[in-house]
């Protein structure tokens, strides 16, 4: 159940990063199959985030302590702009322009994930 909330909760991140950022482009006959693309895109997107970007984040180990960190911006970046390739390889009708359009809304979905899990209640943890 908490899959499907926070893949329902990462569309709407999409959403609003569409919605935000200029080079972002969500395309659709109605509403509710720019619904249903959406969630189609969040879960390429977590998938993208589940497979790739540990790789990248191993191959790229060494940027990330020279940046300290800061590396990890540009491979958030280059994550969702996979996701919109791979998306419009599958005519999902989601777009992004180009890599600061790709930056932004990485930026705008992990700040809304990162409300959602500030927001969302926790399992209470076992006394010891």
């Amino acid at each position: 159940m908490r899959f499907l909330v926070r893949l329902i909760v990462t569309a709407l991140a999409l959403w609003l990063a569409t919605w935000i950022v200029g080079g972002i482009f969500l395309y659709g006959d109605s509403t509710l199959a720019k619904f249903f693309s959406l969630v189609l895109v969040a879960l390429i997107f977590t998938l993208v985030n589940t497979f790739v970007k540990p790789i990248i984040m191993l191959v790229g180990c060494a940027l990330y302590v020279l940046t300290l960190g800061l590396f990890g911006l540009v491979v958030n970046a280059l994550m969702f702009w996979l996701t919109g390739w791979v998306s419009e390889q599958l005519s999902l009708g989601f777009h992004v322009d180009g890599f600061w359009s790709a930056f932004w809304g990485a930026i705008i979905v992990w700040l809304a994930m990162w409300i959602f899990d500030l927001l969302s209640p926790r399992k209470p943890q076992p006394a010891e």
